[in-house]
């Protein structure tokens, strides 16, 4: 009995903290993590940040693959009907009924032809900016003041010249901004690619354990956003840099 009595106290003791562990953890003392009320959970960010990097890359990834392929299909497209005016309303309907299909459908539609993975997105990706780049390209084109092209053939341009070296450089501004609101645009429905087991950041913002949980998705859609933004100012640049006399009209004008 007397080696047992030292033990009394110690329970007593063990038991005591016990009782006031299960109280400092309920109602408002419990972490942010634990809230689904909690709108953004610092202590969480901090610690599982590193996991959005993967869906990053392939998010980065699918748009740069999407909007170059996207491209050139649409620049090829304008040009022939730059070039045969009579397929110009036929290419811009038949982009602009890739345009109106739903996204997630479209996803969804591909799933029996290509399957699952990123080549079902990057069809679907594809597809949506052609409209967009389509039109920007035929009227950049159609704006070209017809006194510079008569001027190049004053000078013995012949049409593929002009074409080349008079009418592109002078539709950069009308291209350059089809490519900001397409891979913009891209940018947004990329997040739809998860639907089809192709990554990206629609894994954080559409996980099942994260629809309840707001701080990984407006983290996710934060990355998403940044990463548009970022591409905006890359192209606002090449256009600056491709387009010199507008800087120095701008210049001369003020």
């Amino acid at each position: 009995m007397a080696s047992a009595l030292p033990g009394l106290p110690l329970a007593a003791a063990v038991g005591e903290v016990g009782e006031g562990f299960f109280k400092e953890r309920t109602g408002a003392t419990l972490p942010c993590q634990a809230r689904p009320s909690h709108l953004f959970c610092w202590d969480w960010a901090t610690e599982h940040i590193n996991r959005f990097g993967t869906p990053t890359v392939q998010q980065f990834e699918l748009v740069v693959i999407s909007v170059l392929i996207g491209f050139a299909i649409a620049f090829g497209l304008a040009l022939l009907a730059h070039r045969f005016r009579l397929l110009q309303w036929p290419l811009l309907a038949g982009t602009g009924i890739l345009f109106a299909i739903p996204s997630v459908a479209f996803f969804l539609l591909l799933l029996p032809i290509t399957g699952t993975g990123r080549e079902t997105a990057i069809i679907a990706l594809s597809a949506y900016t052609l409209q967009i780049i389509y039109r920007n390209v035929m009227s950049g084109l159609a704006n070209v003041p017809e006194s510079a092209k008569d001027a190049a053939r004053g000078m013995g341009l012949t049409d593929r010249q002009i074409l080349w070296r008079v009418e592109l450089p002078l539709a950069i501004p009308e291209i350059v901004g089809g490519l900001r609101i397409a891979t913009v645009s891209t940018v947004a429905i990329a997040t739809l690619a998860v639907f089809v087991n192709a990554g990206g950041l629609g894994t954080q913002i559409y996980s099942e354990s994260n629809l309840t949980f707001p701080t990984a998705i407006i983290i996710a859609g934060g990355i998403a956003m940044l990463m548009a933004l970022a591409f905006d100012a890359v192209f606002l640049t090449v256009q600056r840099l491709a387009t010199p006399w507008r800087r120095a009209a701008a210049e001369a004008s003020a």
